[in-house]
């Protein structure tokens, strides 16, 4: 099965990030395929570098880094949602006169036709959040 997954929520504001960690860790242990990732509107604020939750809380961010390598997932994050709150990637970061790139490794930002295609290429699309 050829799974597209879409991920809306902060990783603070619900536990839609922590089910769609858990389901695409599972669907990949079992043989499935995550055709691809995508962060949309607050769910953007998982590919944040700098985020640091305390020691003793889990690292959303760091946890999709790893499994993204792990696995070679497509972690796409939506420009236009991440600009609004932001996020930018180096050439976007760059052009707007900041110093910095704030996406985290295994991350990409790019716009919805990258998700239009997963939609068409996976079995089945989910969405968390």
């Amino acid at each position: 099965m050829k799974y597209a997954i879409q991920i809306n929520a902060s990783p603070y504001q619900s536990n839609s990030g922590e089910n769609a960690y858990q389901f695409v860790k599972t669907a990949l242990e079992m043989g499935h395929e995550v055709v691809r990732l995508f962060f949309y509107k607050e769910g953007v604020y998982h590919a944040f570098r700098y985020m640091t939750p305390p020691d003793d809380e889990v690292n959303p961010v760091k946890r999709w880094s790893d499994l993204a390598e792990k696995y070679q997932l497509d972690l796409v994050v939506c420009i236009s949602a991440a600009q609004r709150r932001g996020l930018l990637e180096p050439v976007e970061a760059k052009r707007q006169g900041k110093v910095d790139n704030d996406v985290a490794d295994g991350f990409r930002v790019a716009g919805l036709g990258l998700w239009v295609e997963a939609m068409l290429e996976a079995d089945r699309f989910l969405e968390f959040g």
